[in-house]
C-alpha cells in the first residue's frame, strides 16, 4: 500500500466517476485494506458499486461486504442473481456468513448452511443461541489453542507455523481438558525457556475476559483498554467460544460512536449514501413527523397568548431570543449526559450530584445572560418592564433546559429509548413550551395590567 492511504482513497474515488480504464481501478482497489475498500465502494452510485465490486477477487468481495454498512451491501445483494448469489457463499467463512446472514435471501443462507462440515455448523448453531448485540454472536475462532498440559515446544511450534499475514496472535489460548479457559500465554513469555516444560507454568492469569451474553460495545470497551491484542469470549460454563480482537474491537467503538452522532440528526448509520429515494425519505420521514407534533404543541402555547402578542408586539419580536438560549444550555447539558452514559460514567448514585451541578451552571448562566439581555433590551426598547420580563424568563427557560438535560436522557434509557436518538427532540419541546409560556404568561402579567 501507499504510505498515504487516505489520499489513495480520496483519488480512487475520484477517479471512479472519471473515464479511468476499469482495470486499472479494480488494481488499485485491490491494494487498499478491506475496510477501504468498504469505504470506496459506498462513495460510488448503487450501478457502480455493483458492477465494480463483481470485478473484484472473491476474497475482497467478501472481505469488503463484512464491512460495509448494512444498507450498502444489502443494495449489493439486491442487484444480484440466484448464480452470483450461489456463488458468494460457496465456501464462505463462517464468521462472514454470521456477519451477512441478515441481509441473505433466506434460501441462500439454507444453501450456505447446508455446504458446512459438521464442526462448522456447530460453530453456527452456538453463535446464533446469542442476539446480534452479544459479544458471543460475533466470537472470532481465527485464534491458536493449546491444551494447558502441552510443552513449551508445541507452542513454539504453533508459532512458527503462522501465515504472515496472520493478525493479533501474539498469544496462545489455553484450555483445559474439558474445553474450559484457563488463560492466555504469550509468545515473549516463552522465548529461552526449557522445551519440556509446561505451558500452564506460563499463564497470564491477569487477563481479562469477555462473557459471550456482554453487550458487544461494553466488550470492544474492555478489549480495547486491556493493552491485550484480544481477549477470550467464554460462555457461562467457562468453555471458550473465541476471541474479540483489538482490531474487531476498535471497529466496534467507531461504529457505536458514529451512531450516537447519526443518531443526533435521527437517522440510521446504517443507511446507505446512494440508497434509493424512496427508501431514504421513509426513514426520515418519521423524525420530521415527530418534530412536526412539537412544532405544534409550542405553536399551541403561542396561541394561548394571541391577545397579548396582538397588543405588545414587540413580544413577538423576542421570542426567539428566549427559546434559542434555552435549547443552546439544554443541548450543552444534554450532550455532557448521553456522552456519559454512553462511556457508563453516570449511575444512580450519581444523579442527584449531577442535577445539583447543571442546576447551579443552569441558575449562573441564567441570571448572567438574563442581565444582559435585560439591559440590552431596555436600550433597544426603552422598557425596563420588558427588559425584566424577559430576563425572568431567560431565568426560568435555561434552568428548565437544564433539568431537563439531566433527566430526559435518564429517563429514555430507563425505557430502552437511545437517548442520542429522541432525546433533542423532546428537549427542544420543552425548552421552546416553557420558554413560551413563561415569557407570554410574565409578559401577560406586567404588560396587560
Amino acid at each position: 500500500m501507499a504510505d498515504n492511504p487516505l489520499l489513495d482513497i480520496e483519488d480512487i474515488v475520484r477517479g471512479s466517476f472519471t473515464d479511468e480504464d476499469s482495470s486499472s481501478l479494480i488494481e488499485k482497489i485491490s491494494q487498499l485494506e478491506p475496510e477501504e475498500i468498504a469505504l470506496v465502494l459506498e462513495a460510488m452510485p448503487v450501478e457502480q458499486r455493483v458492477s465494480t465490486w463483481l470485478d473484484l477477487h472473491p476474497d475482497d468481495q467478501v472481505a469488503a461486504l463484512t464491512y460495509m454498512r448494512v444498507d450498502a451491501r444489502d443494495n449489493i445483494f439486491k442487484q444480484l442473481d440466484e448464480q452470483q448469489l450461489r456463488t458468494l457463499v460457496e465456501g464462505m467463512e463462517v464468521d462472514d456468513l454470521i456477519e451477512l446472514l441478515d441481509e441473505l435471501p433466506q434460501r441462500i443462507y439454507a444453501y450456505a448452511c447446508s455446504r458446512l462440515d459438521a464442526s462448522q455448523r456447530s460453530w453456527l448453531e452456538t453463535a446464533l443461541t446469542y442476539s446480534e448485540d452479544q459479544c458471543g454472536r460475533y466470537a472470532d475462532h481465527d485464534l491458536l489453542i493449546i491444551n494447558k498440559n502441552a510443552k513449551v515446544r508445541d507452542a513454539i511450534r504453533m508459532f512458527r507455523k503462522l501465515a504472515d499475514d496472520a493478525e493479533y496472535q501474539d498469544a496462545l489460548f489455553v484450555i483445559d481438558r474439558t474445553g474450559r479457559y484457563a488463560g492466555l500465554v504469550h509468545a515473549t513469555a516463552l522465548l529461552g525457556q526449557p522445551s519440556h516444560l509446561p505451558v500452564e507454568n506460563f499463564l497470564d492469569k491477569e487477563a481479562p475476559v469477555v462473557t459471550g451474553d456482554m453487550e458487544l460495545d461494553q466488550g470492544s470497551e474492555i478489549v480495547s483498554r486491556s493493552g491485550y491484542t484480544a481477549l477470550a469470549v467464554v460462555d457461562t460454563d467457562d468453555k471458550l467460544l473465541g476471541r474479540l480482537s483489538i482490531g474487531e474491537a476498535l471497529e466496534n467503538v467507531r461504529r457505536a460512536l458514529e451512531s450516537q452522532f447519526m443518531h443526533t440528526a435521527g437517522l440510521d448509520e446504517e443507511e446507505d449514501l446512494f440508497a434509493p429515494v424512496f427508501d431514504s425519505a421513509k426513514r426520515r420521514a418519521l423524525w420530521l413527523g415527530i418534530n412536526l407534533l412539537t412544532a405544534f404543541l409550542a405553536a399551541w402555547t403561542i396561541g394561548l397568548f394571541e391577545a397579548t402578542l396582538q397588543q405588545v408586539v414587540v413580544l413577538a419580536v423576542l421570542m426567539p431570543i428566549v427559546a434559542s438560549m434555552g435549547g443552546i444550555a439544554g443541548s450543552q447539558t444534554l450532550t455532557l449526559m448521553i456522552r456519559g452514559l454512553a462511556l457508563e460514567q453516570i449511575t444512580p448514585r450519581t444523579y442527584m450530584m449531577l442535577f445539583r451541578k447543571e442546576l447551579g451552571v443552569g441558575a449562573i448562566n441564567g441570571v448572567l445572560w438574563a442581565l444582559v439581555i435585560a439591559v440590552t433590551t431596555y436600550f433597544w426598547f426603552g422598557d425596563w418592564v420588558i427588559g425584566g420580563v424577559i430576563g425572568l424568563a431567560i431565568v426560568i427557560n435555561i434552568i428548565a433546559a437544564a433539568i431537563s438535560g439531566v433527566f430526559i436522557p435518564i429517563w429514555l434509557e430507563k425505557l430502552n429509548i437511545d437517548p442520542a436518538l429522541s432525546g433533542s427532540v423532546i428537549l427542544t419541546t420543552v425548552t421552546d413550551v416553557v420558554g413560551f409560556f413563561a415569557f407570554l404568561g410574565l409578559g401577560s402579567l406586567f404588560l396587560m395590567a
